[in-house]
Order: structure tokens, then sequence, then C-alpha cells
């Protein structure tokens, strides 16, 4: 089996805590002796142990004498650093391992070469950029955070087939199936946050949880420059933790965290700014129009998601268009058409068949 295939198992393992590591990456292990693995693990969680050390746990008692004679496959570099857990490089010098593979070099600054210098001086052989494309959109979410200092931004929408995503009135109108609700609701234990327009959040009174979905709920973020959305509504609920943008107004009240920022041409600059210092790795950002065309006129995307179903409006609220974007792929979900695509600018390339 070559290298591409045990590093594809790899990111196979690290899906499996998708939603769960951040702000940590996904990461995936495999330990292959004369081309057969012999032990795998994953990073579960934030905090619990990376992918490399449960890799090692994992393997029976008996083939411990197999590890100077073995490769170890990672996804990404292992760590050098003492944060939550010891550095996994250390481990790796440690249990004589006796070849590393290598899908992408680590960004974070604690990081970002030492790890595979810290084999390298202790003579284990290091192979990089094998499934590099793959492993990078894997954690697509920790580069941008890391490279761009901001975070990883997904546009979501739904839109009939004439080009409307809401009525004339701006009253909230169900657009696509029932599918894409539950599909919906899994992306969002996927994201650090989800985002919502004032006209979004005081007409739809939404409740931007993942209540169909099992995992993570995301930080509700709403704009609200004067704080006009009620207290009655559904975002001031236990629900969620959730932040309220306004002008005015620097307070927590209970999970409600009142965010002050200057509503001026910089911001959406300033509150993703915020959002990094709160290490955010990645927001969804649901609508309304008037939101989603700011970011997309500012360049400030990276992934848009957009169901396309139901029947034509005729008229209303239209749907936001894209600027240069490169389709990734379209499928069907029930009876409705998803398109995703990407900003070429980002340099976030989807590999055919890779999962969101």
């Amino acid at each position: 089996m070559p290298h591409q295939q045990f590093m594809q198992r790899c990111i196979a393992l690290a899906q499996n805590a998708s939603g769960f590591t951040s702000p940590n990456p996904m990461v995936g292990a495999v330990l292959v002796h004369n081309g057969n693995i012999i032990s795998e693990g994953w990073h579960h969680y934030y905090g619990a142990a990376h992918a490399e050390v449960n890799c090692l746990d994992n393997l029976p008692a008996a083939l411990k004498h197999l590890i100077p004679e073995a490769t170890m496959y990672v996804n990404l570099e292992p760590c050098a650093h003492y944060g939550l857990t010891p550095p996994c490089a250390n481990r790796l010098v440690a249990e004589k391992v006796q070849r590393v593979v290598i899908a992408n070099t680590d960004p974070f600054a604690e990081v970002n070469g030492k790890g595979i210098a810290i084999l390298r001086q202790n003579n284990i052989e290091v192979v990089t950029g094998v499934q590099q494309q793959e492993g990078y959109w894997l954690n697509r979410r920790f580069f941008a955070f890391h490279t761009r200092k901001r975070p990883y931004i997904i546009l979501k929408w739904a839109q009939t087939p004439d080009g409307f995503i809401g009525t004339p009135n701006k009253g909230p109108v169900r657009i696509t199936g029932a599918e894409c609700q539950t599909l919906s609701h899994k992306w969002r234990t996927q994201e650090s946050a989800i985002m919502v327009g004032f006209t979004t959040a005081l007409n739809d009174d939404p409740q931007l949880t993942a209540r169909l979905h099992t995992g993570k709920q995301p930080l509700r973020i709403a704009i609200d420059r004067n704080k006009l959305i009620p207290h009655t509504h559904n975002l001031h609920n236990i629900d969620a933790a959730t932040w309220i943008v306004n002008e005015t107004d620097e307070t927590v009240l209970g999970n409600v965290h009142y965010i002050k920022v200057s509503f001026d041409d910089a911001l959406l600059n300033a509150l993703l700014a915020r959002m990094y210092d709160a290490r955010l790795l990645s927001v969804i950002v649901e609508g309304g129009a008037h939101l989603l065309e700011s970011f997309i006129a500012a360049g400030l995307w990276d992934e848009a998601r957009i169901f396309t179903g139901g029947p034509a409006l005729n008229e209303g609220v239209a749907a936001p268009i894209l600027n240069g974007g490169t389709t990734a792929f379209s499928t069907s979900v029930g009876q409705d058409l998803l398109q995703v695509q990407t900003n070429p600018a980002s340099g976030f390339v989807y590999p055919v068949g890779a999962d969101l």
C-alpha cells in the first residue's frame, strides 16, 4: 500500500472528530510495519491526547518491539511544544520510530517546522507533502486561522430557482426541504460560530442551534448596532452562547456577550479580529442578504454553500451574487440542489471526492 493510501487513512480517521478539536486541528495517525497497519489513532477532542500518542498507546504490547522498524503516517506535523499535552515529536523520538510521513507542515508558530527538525535531529527519516492538498482542505479552518489571522469564512444561503432568498416583505420563507435543514444543522456543529444580520435576527427570530444533529453548539453572533433585538427573542435564551455586536456596549449578561465594534467601513475586519482573539477558527454566515453581500464585496469569504429549491417567488429579496467563485461540486440533497464554491483568492482547493 503506497504512501498516499496510508495518508488517506489518516485523513479519514481525523474526520471522526469533526467539530470537536477546535481550536486544534483534526489529525489522524497510522503506524505501519512491512506494509501493514499495526495501530491507528486520532485526536478525539480539544485537550485530549494527540493522534500520534493515541496511535502508539493503541498498539498491542506484543507488537511494541516493531516500533523501531515502523513508519508513522500523520496528516499534520507532530507538535514540538508543551501545550495541554507534551510534544508529540518527543514521544516519537523516545519510541524510536524509524520514519514519519507527513501531509502538511503545521502553520502554528510554536511548531511550523520545529517538529520536523526534532525528528531529523534524532535520525528519524521524515517525508513531507504526501496528500498535501487533501490535508490542507481537511484543516482549512486551522490553516486560515494561522496564516490569515482570521476565521475561515463560509457563506450559506437558500435561494429559489429564480434567484430570491426572501419574500418582498422580508418575512421568513421555507425554500428547501427537511434534508437540507438537517444537513445545515450538521454543518453548524462543525464550525466555531454562526452569524446573521440584524434583519434576519429581528424578523426571523432564529434559534441558530444544531438541534437536529448531535454535536457542539456554535457561538451565535448577531449584528445589532443599536441593541434592538428583544430579550424575548431566541438569541437571548440559554441554548448556546451569543455575541450581540453593537456600537455602544461591551458587557456580559448571562450567556450573552455584547461586543462593541465601530460600525464603519472596517466593521467586518474589526469583528473578525475579535473572533481571532477569541480563538474562533471558523464562522458560517447564514444571512441575510445585506450581510452576505458585505462579506462578498469585501472579498472576505473562503467557501460558499448554496441551496436551490422550492417554487419560484417571482419577486422578493434577491440572492447574493458571488464574484469569481470556483465551483467545487454540485449534488442533490432531497429534492433540492447544493452547490459548493470556493474563493480562488483564499487558496483552498477542493480535492475531488473530499468531505466538507
